[in-house]
């Protein structure tokens, strides 16, 4: 008896703990897919702005992953983003092809904007309402378990061609309501957003306030259906620097919890990657995040690259070097150690972390932007000639190529590549590590056996070479005293 008992507890203590890790699995946001249907509004163009992107940096910044999927791609300054928009198409074509594009792409959750692209002469608000209701069905049938957040649209003042707009979104809204289904939400893009202030000339398509705002409700609609994530991002955005057309660089910076007043914390600066023509600083909030919790004050750069500013890598220099002038200049008040910068980056940001170390000083004269250590993963080191650049850089290759630079005031560095990077050949690694000892100066080489360029893709699911690499900068920050071993 006594014998069964105890097994009944074990089994029911078991039992207990296996509800709990499971429940507390389900208590966190997995990874999902969305896709945006509709038309240009979706899609975006070369003259407005849409919310793909606003809103991809909203559910990052938030902490999820998740995957933007379909047909369809539009370009944003981290490259692409997918979607199912189509300029120019009617919510009847949307429901035409519907049921082929679904299957192909069967997104977690369809965020459907569409409701322009019709005469208020043709009377369409019967119609429409029949395509969003056949939409609906199609995609259920593909995927029960699919959520649906069906907008009301945004106003416009191209009247009277949109004036059946307000009608529209009256009867959207029954439709939802008569459908009394969890799993499609109505989602109001059309209170407060005012076309004078939200459309560009054509009075139509959103401006960058307008895409904004868009991303907005779709987030906070999202927010209702998602689980929390795992974890959130929430650094302070800093302006540090003025650029032409009225915009402002900024700083996005973390800060180590529990520092006493007037200490001061070894900082590591972060330049995204992408060619000097894109990319983000979010690309790394997990790092800046990570090296927070370890005690440093951790920051990524934002800096002028060609898709939104026309720039040139030498621009994307010259505003890592004000960076660090800033932090440098700021130090007291963001606790810093001015004497304790590392600087990384990816790509062309490790070839900006990896030029602030090299170009512009040398041992008699340090610059007042030289870091105190490189953190360098697969950076363009090689400008000269047989290296990477456009003919342009590689003129001036004295100027910008860190490889031509080293010198012994160049400080320690860690330099992460693949063996099979296209860009960063392993010989180039090879000569920037054999240049940096010649000059008596540090420089651990790390390879990544089979691995191209990047290394692994911040946005996509993190692979085992992700967690070698923060735990290789780990090291390193503990050898040269950035950060206490544990």
């Amino acid at each position: 008896m006594k014998k069964t008992v105890y097994i009944s507890i074990l089994f029911g203590l078991f039992a207990l703990l296996s509800f709990s890790v499971f429940h507390e699995e389900e208590e966190r946001q997995p990874r999902f897919t969305i896709m945006g249907v509709g038309d240009s509004i979706t899609e975006g163009g070369d003259y407005f702005t849409c919310y793909l992107f606003p809103l991809w940096e909203k559910l990052f910044t938030a902490g999820y992953t998740f995957d933007f999927i379909g047909p369809r791609e539009s370009k944003c300054r981290i490259g692409t983003l997918k979607h199912g928009g189509f300029s120019g198409k009617t919510v009847e074509f949307l429901d035409a092809k519907i049921d082929s594009l679904y299957r192909l792409y069967p997104a977690d959750i369809v965020l459907l904007h569409a409701g322009h692209n019709h005469f208020v002469e043709e009377k369409p608000v019967d119609g429409m309402i029949a395509a969003y209701r056949s939409i609906i069905r199609k995609i259920q049938a593909i995927n029960p378990k699919a959520y649906i957040l069906l907008a009301q649209v945004i106003p416009s003042g191209k009247l009277p061609k949109y004036a059946y707009i307000p009608e529209l979104n009256r009867r959207i809204a029954e439709l939802v309501g008569e459908l009394h289904d969890e799993r499609v939400l109505l989602v109001d893009q059309a209170t407060g957003f005012d076309w004078k202030t939200c459309t560009v000339a054509d009075k139509v398509h959103p401006n960058k306030a307008g895409g904004e705002r868009m991303a907005a409700v779709w987030m906070e609609a999202l927010q209702r259906i998602l689980l929390p994530p795992e974890t959130a991002f929430a650094p302070e955005i800093i302006p540090y620097k003025a650029v032409e057309g009225g915009d402002s660089l900024t700083l996005h910076l973390f800060r180590p919890q529990q520092v006493a007043k007037g200490e001061k914390r070894p900082a590591i600066v972060y330049f995204f990657g992408g060619g000097w023509q894109l990319g983000t600083p979010i690309q790394f909030y997990r790092e800046c995040a990570h090296y927070a919790s370890k005690g440093l004050v951790a920051v990524s750069v934002d800096y002028r690259i060609g898709y939104l500013h026309h720039s040139t890598a030498f621009d994307s220099l010259a505003d890592a070097q004000d960076a660090i002038r800033w932090l440098r200049a700021h130090a007291d008040a963001y606790g810093i150690d001015p004497d304790k910068i590392a600087v990384a980056g990816a790509s062309a940001g490790g070839h900006l972390a990896a030029s602030l170390g090299t170009i512009g000083s040398d041992e008699r004269v340090s610059a007042d932007y030289k870091p105190n250590l490189l953190v360098l993963y697969y950076p363009v080191v090689d400008i000269g000639p047989g290296g990477y650049g456009s003919p342009e850089l590689q003129q001036r290759y004295r100027e910008i190529s860190p490889l031509h630079n080293v010198d012994g005031s160049t400080p320690p560095a860690l330099f992460l590549v693949g063996t099979k990077d296209p860009i960063v050949p392993v010989r180039t690694a090879e000569a920037f590590r054999d240049t940096m000892q010649r000059h008596g100066v540090d420089c651990e080489l790390h390879l990544f056996e089979g691995a191209g360029h990047p290394i692994f893709l911040y946005r996509e699911p993190l692979t085992e070479n992700a967690s070698k690499m923060q735990q290789l900068t780990d090291a390193f920050l503990q050898k040269n005293g950035f950060m206490p071993a544990e």
